[in-house]
């Protein structure tokens, strides 16, 4: 008898920001092919990360758990704790044969190869960023390993000795050509995966790196962009000197950057060309689908980890910050015949749903432990579009290796959005009805004193209620 079980291709780019997709909403981006996921799907246009850094946000999702709960809070961390729930461990060991191309990024990948937990994954094809040695040796980094079957040096071919960075470039002109890109090897190895012969079902996560900074897309994609016509950074003066009230606070952004003392346009164009690449090989991944027969019995899931300041409000990359183009992220879900097409949920959602939700639609039990809540009543049209929850929450806790070691807390309900930066005096609070672009932080304004502190209650007793509790209970005492 058929294995009726769905299989998943499961595509989570790196830095991605949610409104970087032509169909909702963003014209100055070509997307046809995630366009096309969004009229085949359901797309989420208010989901958040539950971290705006990589690896607490990707054990986070993995696991449907926040970060905190599962203390795994940091880039750099010496390991992946054990028993943890990921979901790929969970489905093979149901039967489904698990793959990976690219980032896991679930411990520390800087000077030596990612220890792997019990990830469940029985191909693991692992390439962090894409740099040769010394990054990693070449046996260790499947994408370098592709990169020499080719006959392809990596120095020679992305720009002579410069190296691949995580600062945003000065000019955006160096990137390896398109059909060498990690990338076009992350789909390359999905379509290989996906066209195996085999009995039962399958997941693939298709991990690439970008369009995590340097901002160095291929050549052929950068010339193809017009410059001038990129939108500017949100940004006004006056937060050249109200963000140094925040420079206590851990971020990538030593000082805040006016957009005219640096070519932001360009920034973005090139920013946008990696993703424009990214839409061009998840092209390929929906047409191979649908040559091998699979796209009806196919899960697609397209989202990022997290998102990218971009030079918005004065930052550029990451940090403990939790403006909108930091923590909202792309969220698209498509399984033709079982889950609506077309469809724009507006609901707040976390990524903590995807893991419960993907139980579910396997047909496995959700355990108590996951604190996200399934998509599926809304996917499959027996749920309203426009509420799944009541509030999200994203954290911050000493992630990055930066001066501050700074902790923080965010919570956005279907209006309001609270930052709270513990052990600090500011905070921030926006009202995204009236100021989507959060210009205007009313934490000391006395007419919003009262909904500042109902909104740290409610962001505390979620904390709170999400503590990990230990070990199981075995009996009353």
């Amino acid at each position: 008898m058929p294995d009726a079980r769905p299989n998943i291709l499961w595509i989570c780019t790196d830095q991605q920001r949610w409104d970087t997709i032509h169909a909702l909403g963003n014209a100055h981006i070509r997307t046809p092919n995630l366009d096309r996921l969004c009229a085949e799907g359901v797309a989420f246009t208010r989901a958040y990360c539950q971290s705006p850094i990589c690896t607490p946000s990707r054990a986070s999702f993995l696991t449907g758990q926040y970060p905190s709960t599962l203390h795994v809070n940091r880039n750099g961390n010496a390991f992946y704790p054990e028993g943890t729930g990921l979901i790929t461990r969970t489905l093979a060991d149901e039967g489904y044969d698990c793959g990976l191309a690219g980032k896991l990024h679930l411990s520390a990948a800087e000077g030596r190869v990612e220890v792997r937990p019990d990830d469940g994954y029985r191909l693991f094809l692992w390439s962090h960023h894409p740099g040769p040695e010394p990054y990693w040796p070449t046996e260790d980094h499947a994408y370098q390993r592709w990169l020499r079957d080719q006959g392809v040096d990596w120095r020679e071919a992305y720009g002579g000795d410069r190296q691949p960075g995580f600062q945003v470039q000065n000019d955006y002109s160096c990137g390896i050509a398109a059909r060498y890109h990690q990338m076009t090897w992350c789909a390359n190895e999905a379509i290989a995966f996906l066209s195996e012969p085999r009995q039962g079902p399958w997941l693939m996560s298709v991990n690439p790196f970008d369009p995590h900074p340097p901002l160095d897309p291929p050549p052929e994609y950068m010339a193809r962009m017009d410059v001038d016509a990129m939108p500017q950074p949100l940004f006004r003066s006056e937060e050249l000197e109200s963000q140094l009230d925040f420079r206590e606070v851990d971020h990538q952004t030593e000082t805040p950057r006016s957009p005219t003392d640096y070519d932001a346009r360009r920034m973005v164009a090139a920013y946008y060309a990696q993703i424009e690449l990214i839409d061009d090989q998840v092209g390929r991944m929906l047409d191979a689908l649908e040559a091998s027969g699979q796209r009806e019995t196919t899960i697609v899931v397209f989202m990022s980890d997290h998102g990218e300041m971009l030079g918005d409000h004065g930052l550029l990359l990451k940090g403990c910050r939790f403006y909108e183009g930091a923590v909202r992220v792309p969220l698209i879900m498509s399984w033709p015949g079982h889950f609506g097409q077309g469809l724009r949920s507006d609901a707040l959602v976390e990524l903590t749903d995807v893991m419960p939700t993907l139980l579910e639609c396997v047909g496995l039990p959700i355990p108590e432990r996951v604190m996200g809540r399934s998509l599926l009543p809304i996917l499959s049209g027996r749920a309203n579009p426009g509420f799944h929850r009541d509030f999200v929450r994203c954290e911050y806790h000493d992630a990055l290796a930066l001066e501050h070691a700074s902790h923080a807390n965010m919570i956005v309900d279907d209006r309001y959005k609270l930052a709270v930066y513990h052990g600090q005096p500011m905070g921030e609070l926006y009202d995204l009805k009236e100021d989507p672009n959060e210009f205007h932080n009313l934490w000391d304004d006395p007419a919003h004193a009262e909904r500042r502190c109902a909104l740290l209650k409610r962001l505390f007793d979620a904390t709170m209620q999400t503590t990990d509790p230990g070990q199981p209970r075995v009996a009353r005492f």
